[in-house]
């Protein structure tokens, strides 16, 4: 006999929990993979394709994400208007300067799947901007285990091939970030 009553055991089973997921130094492709999987419900063993089971996700020091080797110059994203003329091309590095949030984005979007039994709520996770205070670090549930930290880059290219959010340019340019 169990000591919660059947209605209990229930509610637990199929109840929305908060998660937080802190990226700070993390890719973001490991990151909207993990979010993916909390907001799609698969880490529940009650998880269908087609039912909406899955959790709430909150993505805190989106501004610190990382990648590895050369991908701030090496990654660009596209986008087009549907004009003539409307083809534009942005570098990660120059992306995240203008939104920190815009560079997790395209990764959550591909990471969830495309199809008719995508639920809404499992589209876009929050991001919020700003760092967590602490007392909405107190409500959420459970953190979320990162994938783990990048490898360290050696010093000398440091400052030629941002591999972090401690980037020279940026905390020369803007020291509000760090």
């Amino acid at each position: 006999m169990s000591s919660c009553s059947r209605a209990a055991q229930q509610w637990a089973t199929f109840a929305r929990f908060w998660y937080l997921l802190d990226a700070k130094l993390q890719p973001p492709g490991k990151l909207a993979e993990i979010c993916s999987q909390h907001l799609q419900g698969k880490h529940k063993p009650i998880y269908h394709a087609t039912s909406d089971c899955g959790d709430h996700v909150v993505v805190i020091n989106t501004r610190q994400i990382a990648f590895s080797g050369n991908k701030w110059e090496q990654k660009v994203y596209s986008s087009h208007t549907g004009y003539p003329g409307g083809f534009k091309q942005v570098t990660a590095a120059d992306l995240h300067l203008k939104d920190p949030l815009a560079v997790l984005h395209p990764y959550s979007l591909q990471s969830t799947p495309d199809h008719l039994h995508t639920a809404a709520p499992t589209v876009n996770p929050p991001l919020p901007s700003e760092p967590a205070p602490p007392s909405q670090l107190q409500i959420e549930v459970d953190l979320v285990p990162t994938p783990g930290a990048l490898p360290p880059s050696p010093q000398t290219h440091h400052c030629s091939h941002p591999s972090s959010i401690q980037l020279c340019a940026l905390s020369r340019t803007m020291p509000s970030l760090l």
